[in-house]
């Protein structure tokens, strides 16, 4: 069985740097033995919102597995992801009601609209997209989250709407700042 490449440090975005360096330095105060590896990748996606791939090595050497061995149990669980959360996640919702009222067109037309696919960020960091089974607003499908906010009755023009109110209050949001600053 052949371990998964390693990163090159090269490579990382400074943020994802970061991400893995306050992974070393949380892992020594993480009990070590396989039992817990469960517990600590939780731990790591609770803390920085993703299991970082350069992280599953750092966990693999803490406990002294094969780092395919800790990815494998990474990707068997639906509960871990391997790339970071946008600044604004988009969940659409493809319940049977959301689905049978066009979720997946309103799925379809976010990944073309962000150039990105379910279970993908940006490469800004700003969005990132993925599928959910039901957030429990079936009488107002199709439905998608945008952050903590719910979006209710989602057609595929008003996914361009979304996106464009969202970089409206980000660049209202950078003007003020400016205006603090100055």
């Amino acid at each position: 069985m052949t371990d998964l490449p390693a990163t090159n440090s090269d490579e990382l975005d400074p943020e994802e740097q970061r991400v893995l360096a306050a992974i070393e330095a949380e892992l020594p105060s993480m009990p070590a033995g396989a039992q817990n590896l469960i517990p600590i990748l939780q731990r790591i996606q609770q803390t920085h919102g993703y299991l970082p791939r350069g992280g599953i090595y750092l966990v693999a050497r803490h406990l002294g597995l094969a780092p395919s061995k800790v990815f494998g149990v990474a990707t068997f669980y639906n509960q871990f992801r391997f790339n970071p959360p946008g600044r604004h996640p988009i969940k659409v919702c493809l319940g049977t009601a959301c689905h049978v009222k066009g979720g997946e067109i309103i799925l379809e037309n976010f990944a073309r609209r962000l150039g990105i696919e379910e279970g993908e960020t940006t490469k800004d960091r700003e969005y990132s997209l993925e599928r959910v089974a039901c957030v429990g607003c079936c009488a107002l499908a199709p439905v998608v989250v945008v952050g903590e906010k719910i979006e209710s009755y989602v057609t595929p023009s008003k996914v361009e709407g979304i996106i464009t109110e969202i970089e409206v209050r980000r660049e209202m949001a950078a003007r003020e700042e400016e205006r603090n600053e100055s």
